[in-house]
């Protein structure tokens, strides 16, 4: 966890909040709602604000600072219930917590938060020195560092390719297994950039493969795509399912999950039936997007990418 100052200054831009909050319709619900990623409450507030006394919200999130923040934010509210734990066992989280279906709707916030990817101490920034870390959970023994310096070099091209899209990969994989130990964030971006051509480029040499790191250490993806399937099966009918990602991987996959449920999955010519059928309705066809005045005040909401569907 880190110190008492980063804690009070815990910074953190609630993207599209109108928008995400209000493809739940929960005004004056007393139904069931699930914010997957609290990060600083922001959502989590909004559906608090809307939702009746009778409403309940179960918010999940890793991060101690983020955990901390949120319910200093939200301290007022009683019919919050916070968990400590990934929403990639969200299933067993609910169980203990005596509920079998989510009633009302479910909102993914997806990424690294801003206060993650500012607070230098956390290793998510190659603008900072700091050692290799990037990890959510900060309990958790797996880092950066890990892949860094214990894959080996083809695992490294993989990561870089599939999470980073990385178009240097395997130079940049066979740099890093020459000089290790590597460290620190500086010390690996300074590598990238040395291992790479001097392309002109509006973004740093090192942000395909820092993404990449970072997915790899908290298997974002993974996590992601095992408990949307999860969600599907656990709301009721009528219940919203609302995702919003920040890079292409992570729309890809909500797109192609949602496509996959929204119709029959059995083979063309199968006589019967036994898929369940269609479970979900895709309630936006193109991705919502932040408005120009979003923009204005955080540009970094230009990535953002909302999805929603409605469980059948």
């Amino acid at each position: 966890m880190t110190d008492n100052k980063e804690k009070i200054e815990f910074k953190h831009y609630t993207v599209m909040k109108q928008e995400v909050v209000d493809s739940l319709d929960c005004w004056s619900s007393d139904k069931i709602f699930v914010d997957c990623t609290l990060g600083g409450g922001g959502h989590s507030e909004e559906i608090l604000k809307r939702i009746s006394k009778n409403g309940r919200l179960i918010s999940f999130d890793v991060d101690d600072d983020a955990i901390l923040a949120a319910s200093e934010r939200l301290k007022d509210f009683s019919n919050i219930t916070i968990v400590k734990g990934s929403y990639a066992d969200i299933d067993k989280h609910l169980s203990n917590l005596g509920i079998e279906k989510i009633t009302g709707g479910v909102i993914f916030d997806l990424g690294a938060s801003y206060h993650q990817l500012t607070c230098a101490p956390r290793g998510f920034s190659f603008m900072h020195d700091a050692p290799l870390d990037m990890r959510f959970n900060q309990q958790s023994d797996f880092s950066a560092w890990d892949i860094v310096n214990k894959y080996c070099e083809n695992d490294l091209v993989r990561i870089f390719s599939e999470y980073g899209e990385e178009h240097f990969s395997k130079r940049i994989a066979a740099a890093i297994v020459k000089s290790r130990p590597i460290n620190t964030t500086l010390e690996l971006a300074d590598l990238i950039k040395k291992s790479t051509p001097n392309i002109k480029s509006a973004i740093h040499p090192a942000t395909r493969v820092f993404q990449a790191l970072r997915i790899e250490v908290n298997q974002e993806l993974l996590n992601f795509e095992n408990t949307l399937l999860k969600v599907i099966n656990l709301t009721s009918v009528g219940a919203i399912i609302s995702l919003l990602s920040f890079h292409s991987l992570e729309d890809r996959l909500a797109k192609r999950t949602l496509k996959a449920y929204s119709t029959c999955r059995c083979a063309p010519l199968a006589p019967v039936c036994t898929c369940g059928g269609k479970l979900v309705e895709i309630v936006n066809k193109k991705p919502i997007v932040a408005s120009d005045e979003e923009l204005k005040i955080n540009p970094p909401s230009r990535s953002a990418k909302l999805r929603i569907a409605k469980r059948v």
